[in-house]
């Protein structure tokens, strides 16, 4: 007898599906490559077919280049060789998904990087019942219990509205965390003008074009200290401490990220107000969504893998890494 998923083959550089002959989020160029999201860990240039959703595979036009493949619409389903191929939403970003592959009576789920909190830019996670569930795990350790996002975003404006001589400078990944923090800024009543550093501005036009309301954006370019005042602007992490952002009127330097639960990271990058906001699954999230979608087995891609993997056998659920390499913590 066969064992379970003997059809998927895991390596190093993607997890190739044998009767489709697709890769996916392959990290080298291939034929075929079937991609859950934008981020460029996951979704690589060069490759031959694409099939994607369409939020997706135009992030990777504008980062890439006009790409060649499949638009795949959330829940619509298509025949890939002797595989039923299926993309499902993840509610990481803009157009990110789970990949749902079946064959043979199996079904298997990837679920690319995921969170299961409500996010205004993109479509909700969807738990899909499985037998195997391909997970991530970039926080998976139980001291990772993420905070309400609503707070979070209070805690920045308390810090904006308290010295209005200041700007408070947010670094924010530019795609998803950037218009995710500008989202929830809008949400909390906050409706004056968002400044933004120019690595930013094509992918938050991109989000406006899917119909993601964004509210009053103005370029620092050309921009004067006095009025970049009392107003709080969006940058990558890389700028932060950057000559970039001696331009700017003493700013209050803060970082929206995971990762900022970790104190140590904080210092490191001279982040003066750490915001806990990520687009990845907390511990919590991992481990309720393997009970959500009742896997026989639990394949983790990346992350703090051996304690979901603990958390798995004393649960009585079959696990393994697969020790794929290219996957990046910092996307958060």
């Amino acid at each position: 007898m066969a064992r379970l998923g003997s059809w998927i083959e895991p390596s190093p550089e993607g997890i190739y599906v044998r009767p489709a002959d697709a890769w996916v989020d392959p990290s080298e160029p291939k034929p075929r490559a079937l991609v859950t999201h934008g981020h460029a860990d996951h979704a690589r240039g060069g490759h031959g077919e694409v099939w994607a959703t369409p939020e997706t595979l135009a992030i990777m036009g504008v980062r890439y280049g006009k790409q060649t493949g499949r638009p795949m619409a959330y829940g619509e389903c298509a025949r890939l060789g002797d595989v039923e191929v299926s993309f499902v939403p993840a509610g990481h970003v803009l157009g990110s998904a789970q990949i749902v592959l079946e064959h043979a009576g199996e079904r298997a789920v990837v679920s690319g990087d995921y969170k299961r909190r409500e996010d205004p830019t993109c479509a909700p996670f969807v738990p899909t019942p499985c037998d195997i569930f391909i997970t991530e795990a970039t926080f998976g350790l139980p001291v990772f219990r993420h905070p309400d996002t609503g707070s979070e975003i209070d805690r920045l404006l308390h810090r904006l509205h308290s010295d209005p001589s200041r700007c408070v400078l947010v670094g924010a990944y530019a795609l998803g965390k950037a218009q995710r923090v500008i989202t929830e800024l809008r949400a909390r009543g906050h409706h004056e003008p968002i400044y933004y550093h120019g690595a930013i501005e094509r992918l938050c036009r991109l989000y406006e074009q899917f119909g993601v309301e964004l509210g009053e954006l103005r370029h620092c370019a050309g921009a004067t200290r006095q009025e970049m005042a009392g107003h709080i602007v969006i940058c990558p992490p890389g700028a932060l401490n950057d000559r970039w952002s001696r331009r700017l009127p003493d700013p209050v330097t803060a970082m929206a990220s995971g990762w900022m639960r970790i104190r140590q990271r904080a210092r490191q990058r001279n982040v003066e107000l750490p915001l806990v906001i990520s687009d990845h699954a907390d511990w919590d999230e991992l481990t309720q969504t393997i009970r959500d979608v009742a896997p026989k087995e639990v394949w983790i891609t990346h992350g703090r893998e051996d304690a979901l993997l603990h958390w798995c056998m004393t649960h009585q659920i079959k696990a393994r890494e697969l020790n794929l390499v290219g996957y990046e913590d910092e996307d958060d």
